[in-house]
């Protein structure tokens, strides 16, 4: 999608838990029932944390003035126990695979215009080569007025030469930010990521489940208080976009662990980046599925949909960002969510990965 941004402004020129009786595995040979507690033999990966097996409500509460139609009705839905990151893939941990593999990102990749113009409007002409050039979105920290809060496009910037590497731009460098958030990291490089880390990305419903921590029907991973938002993640203070207060000291970006962590030991779950996981998107699945059922381990929708980008599959992204307000995505909450095409990335998405207790015995 962030070629297709660059694409389509061209062409715009142009023209709780369940106490149901459910048996703890506790041998190696793993029950395949309803999982609810980490089996004694199955030790935690480093750098992860168990999530209990659990039912609780996936989507909208009633409370949440913010929500929004994808997000509901909300419904029951039951997972088995996991393991997920406590934080979000840092730079560190990502070059340790780049370096080991030799990896190289979509954002650092020739463009490869055939390949492209079959996820845009046909009859989309080919944009001048100094535009097809590898490189991200980066937020526009230059603008300081808007015209159409509903026109994106005013606070994204087509960076050549920004990657996971240069988050700015080719000018920039990650030096010295080893804890910070990978970004810039698009569905493939995450799944490559995973791969080798032999991990794989959440669905939606294990990466509620994960920031519900102990509780079932949260808004928020502390709870339902919007008031300590600004003490409890990393996202916009002031008036988006064009005056950030930084009340919480971090003007964009923040190191991960700089905010409390959720009743389980998760940090950073909303907030600072947005986080892929392997649910398509469809901005109807909710409305689709009999609410009356309790959905186990749900992996979301077959087909995407989404109205905004009807050319490409999206993939859900969960948490916000630090771009996030009230008075644009108010996606700093669980349920929240948005759309991210396969091939998109940007300075504010990035990933945490989750293990079941078959991967860590094999």
């Amino acid at each position: 999608m962030i070629l297709l941004f660059v694409v389509s402004n061209f062409t715009n020129c142009k023209n709780n838990t369940n106490e149901k009786s459910i048996v703890s595995a506790e041998s190696s040979s793993i029950n395949k029932a309803f999982l609810i507690d980490q089996p004694n033999v199955v030790k935690t990966p480093e750098g992860m944390v168990w999530v209990i097996g659990k039912t609780f409500i996936q989507g909208a509460k009633k409370e949440d003035k913010y929500a929004m139609d994808r997000e509901k009705p909300a419904h029951q839905v039951t997972v088995d126990g996991f393991f997920i990151d406590i934080i979000e893939v840092t730079n560190k941990q990502f070059k340790t695979f780049v370096d080991a593999t030799d990896y190289i990102t979509i954002a650092e990749r020739p463009v490869n215009w055939e390949e492209m113009k079959k996820d845009v409007p046909e009859g989309t002409p080919k944009p001048h080569d100094s535009i097809l050039q590898p490189g991200s979105l980066i937020f526009n920290k230059a603008v300081n007025k808007v015209a159409n809060m509903n026109n994106y496009a005013q606070w994204w910037r087509w960076q050549i030469g920004a990657n996971w590497k240069h988050p700015e731009g080719p000018e920039s460098s990650i030096k010295e930010k080893d804890n910070y958030p990978v970004v810039h990291i698009a569905f493939e490089d995450a799944l490559a990521y995973c791969k080798w880390a032999n991990r794989r990305l959440p669905t939606e419903a294990e990466w509620e489940s994960a920031a519900q921590g102990t509780a079932v029907d949260a808004i928020y991973t502390w709870g339902n208080n919007p008031e300590v938002l600004d003490e409890k993640a990393n996202t916009w203070q002031g008036v988006f976009p064009v005056k950030n207060e930084s009340k919480d000291g971090f003007e964009l970006i923040a190191p991960v662990k700089s905010y409390p962590p959720n009743s389980i030991g998760i940090y950073d779950m909303l907030g600072n980046v947005w986080e892929i996981t392997s649910d398509l998107f469809n901005v109807d699945y909710y409305k689709e599925l009999d609410v009356t059922k309790e959905h186990v381990n749900p992996i979301g929708a077959d087909q995407g949909k989404s109205p905004n980008n009807p050319y490409q599959q999206e993939h859900i992204i969960k948490g916000g960002s630090f771009l996030c307000h009230a008075s644009y995505c108010a996606s700093f909450r669980i349920s929240g969510k948005m759309g991210m095409s396969p091939d998109s990335g940007s300075d504010h998405t990035g990933f945490r990965t989750v293990a079941t207790v078959d991967m860590i015995e094999n």
